[in-house]
Order: structure tokens, then C-alpha cells, then sequence
């Protein structure tokens, strides 16, 4: 930082405890600037961004090849000092916000920038962090000066999902059903029937699956199940897939010529990525996999997807597994027994968070922004009137100084 700006910092103000926007939420904030000596500005500006990338390589030496993609959502910008020659010009798919401007000299002291942006009320994924790829929402601040370089500040802003309408098909029980009949190392069949009581479930929340088997054959077996996060990275036509595995685990064993039932209880973290179909180059999606392990042959195994949803959204309780579904007597070690039934889920609870039919465009954020100081400046430089004090103590989020984004 330069020997003349002794302070350049970055604020903006949470709107609620779990510090996360919104699409249309309005994002209001500060700009610290405190100078030793007067200096001179060219451009003085604050811009908040919206962008998806993906980048890997392939190969290796003389046939390595990367691969990359990028998507804008928006670009708004509001400045504080212009340079006079471009005032009133517009900026290719940017939005300009009208804000106070001050002249381009700026005198000892401590000055408060104050700027205020409205997210677009638009179908954007939220900000995720993945193996080849990422969703983004920064502020950023850049000061340039003649003949000195550039300052700049951002930081990075908590965007999530809105619940903007309902999905019935959430609420949706799945089910499956998988029979194997042993020819090697063994004879007769097994059969497994598996039910998970819908489809989408909050971070934080437990999956409960039911689970009933039948082991008709020669060979004892074991319950396993998994639950596995895939993102999907999307340059042209080519693709980049990366797995994790979010919960695996096994239980009681099955012994030959026995049936048991099981209940599943699968707790999501609470920090876990929600999935995201929302993106043209970036996915990440969730598979529920139920199999028996049986050695020296191939496992049956049911599959079914699962949506992961913001936590801050409503979802039913769990009421009791299917009704008739009792244990066998007598009952397996560990095995809880069911405790009646399970009613129909109600409707209309979750939101129709991924609809593939409406895309983000960048034009959609021109034309929302209303002009949050309407009365004029006077040319030079001045304190911003309307600006608060600013105060270290205050609930806000300050910036990550002196790194280019």
C-alpha cells in the first residue's frame, strides 16, 4: 500500500445472523479511505460481480491441454470518482448504479464512501468451492492513481437459493427393488426392497431409509450404504467429473436363510454444499445408494438421487416409516424396531429451486436500481453527508485487503 493511503478497507453490512444474501436482496456497505497528504484520483469505484468458472488440465508435457469455461450472472458498479471524459458513458455488460461522486482530489483524513446494490432478481447458483470449479459473488473496490498502481480490496459475498415457489416431486417417496439369484459359491436368492421417504432434504437434516431383505441363499451378506456427492465440470464439450463420498457405512450382517428389516438414519452436515442444477458448466448433484455385500459376486444395489436444500428452508418431519413395515421376530442386534406408520407427506413445503428452463442472463439486472441519493453534489470533493460513522465495532464484514481478483 502506498505511503500516502494509510487505511483503505472494505464494509458491508450483514442483513441477517447466518450473513447470507438473496437474489433481490439489497447489499449497502462502506468504503474507508484514509489519507496522510492530498493525492490525486483517476477512478474511484466499487462493482459487485457475479461469476461461474471451471478450469483443468489433461494430460501432461507436450500434450497437455487445458480446459476452461466462464459464466458472468451480472456486473454492477457504482463510482465515486470518474474520470471526467467518461462520464455518462456505459460500460458493456455492466450495470451503472447512481451513487454521490466527489472530485478527483482528495484531502488529508478519513473519508466514508458509502454505496448500495440490489442483487438481480434472477435464477443464479449459489456460491460454491469445488474440485475444478467455482461460483462467486465478490465486491471489490479499486483507487487509481496517475502514475501510481492500482489499489484494490474485495471480498467475497454468502449467496443462497431463494424459496421462490414449491416442488411436490421433493415430497416424493422412492423406491426400489433389487433381487440376485447366486449360480457361484452358492445357491438359492436374496432380495432387497428399499424405500427413502422423499427425494430433497435439508443440510442439517437425517435421512431415514427403510430397508427389508430377504436372504433365501446359501451365503451370508451385509448391509452397506453411501451417500456420494458428484460435480460436474463443463468446458465445450468436454466434461470433468470428481466424487466424495458424503456418508458410507456398514451394518449388521445378514446371516443365510434369515430376513431382516432395517431403518437407515443418514445426518447431513449442516455445512453441506446444496446441489446446484442451476449452472450451464458446473453441477453438483447427490446419489443415495443402498447394496448388500456379498463376496465373490457382484452386490445388488438401489439407487436413488437426493436434493440437498439451504437449511433456512421449510421441509416436513418425519412422522413413522410405512405402515405394516414390522420387524421380524425375533429381532436382529441393533435393529430399532418401527414405531407405526407413516402418513402422506404434505404438499407444497418444498421450493422448485432448479427449474433448467430459466437461465441467468446478464441484461436481466438493467433498469432495478433507483437512485438512493437524488439530490445533487456540488463539484469537489467533500465528506459524503449521508455516510454513518464508521465504527471498527460495528456487526459488518470487512474486505481482504491488497489482493487482485
Amino acid at each position: 500500500m502506498s505511503k500516502s493511503i494509510k487505511e483503505f478497507s472494505l464494509h458491508y453490512d450483514s442483513i441477517n445472523e447466518s450473513n447470507t444474501f438473496s437474489s433481490g436482496d439489497i447489499v449497502e456497505g462502506r468504503v474507508v479511505l484514509e489519507v496522510t497528504k492530498e493525492i490525486k484520483v483517476d477512478s474511484f469505484f466499487v462493482k459487485l460481480t457475479g461469476d461461474a468458472h471451471v478450469s483443468w488440465t489433461e494430460g501432461s508435457g507436450d500434450d497437455e491441454t487445458t480446459y476452461s469455461d466462464h459464466e458472468r450472472y451480472f456486473k454492477l458498479k457504482q463510482y465515486f470518482i470518474q474520470e471526467s471524459l467518461k462520464k455518462g458513458e456505459s460500460e458493456k455488460n455492466t450495470t451503472l448504479v447512481d451513487g454521490e461522486t466527489y472530485g478527483p482530489v482528495i484531502m488529508p483524513g478519513s473519508h466514508v464512501f458509502p454505496f448500495r446494490f440490489q442483487l438481480p432478481q434472477q435464477n443464479m447458483p449459489p456460491s460454491f468451492k469445488g474440485f475444478r470449479g467455482w461460483v462467486k459473488y465478490v465486491l471489490t473496490v479499486n483507487l487509481s492513481r496517475p502514475w501510481k498502481s492500482t489499489s484494490s480490496t474485495h471480498t467475497e459475498l454468502n449467496f443462497v437459493l431463494r424459496n421462490d415457489g414449491t416442488s411436490d416431486h421433493l415430497l416424493q417417496p422412492q423406491s426400489g427393488t433389487q433381487d440376485k439369484k447366486m449360480k457361484l459359491f452358492g445357491s438359492g436368492k436374496m432380495s432387497m426392497n428399499v424405500t427413502a421417504e422423499k427425494t430433497g432434504y435439508m443440510q442439517g437434516e437425517t435421512i431415514k431409509v427403510f430397508v427389508d431383505i430377504d436372504n433365501s441363499s446359501s451365503r451370508d451378506v451385509k448391509l452397506k450404504y453411501s451417500l456420494r456427492q458428484q460435480q460436474t465440470f463443463i468446458a465445450g464439450r468436454r466434461t470433468k467429473r470428481a466424487y466424495k463420498d458424503i456418508v458410507k457405512e456398514t451394518r449388521d450382517r445378514i446371516p443365510s436363510g434369515e430376513k431382516s428389516k432395517f431403518i437407515v438414519d443418514m445426518t447431513l452436515p449442516h455445512d453441506l454444499n446444496v446441489t446446484i442444477e442451476n449452472c450451464r458448466i458446473l453441477k453438483v448433484q447427490y446419489e443415495l445408494k443402498v447394496y448388500l455385500d456379498v463376496s465373490f459376486a457382484s452386490d445388488p444395489e438401489v439407487k436413488f438421487p437426493v436434493v440437498i436444500l439451504p437449511a433456512e428452508q421449510q421441509c416436513p418431519p418425519w412422522q413413522g416409516p410405512p405402515g405394516g413395515f414390522q420387524p421380524y421376530p425375533p429381532p436382529q442386534p441393533n435393529l430399532v424396531p418401527y414405531p407405526g406408520e407413516l402418513p402422506p407427506p404434505p404438499a407444497g413445503l418444498y421450493p422448485n429451486l432448479y427449474d433448467p428452463t430459466v437461465l441467468p442472463y446478464p441484461e436481466a439486472a438493467a433498469g432495478v436500481y433507483p437512485n438512493p441519493n437524488p439530490h445533487a453534489i456540488q463539484p469537489g470533493f467533500q465528506p459524503a453527508p449521508s455516510a454513518p460513522v464508521y465504527d471498527p465495532n460495528q456487526s459488518t464484514k470487512e474486505s481482504t485487503p491488497n489482493m487482485p481478483y
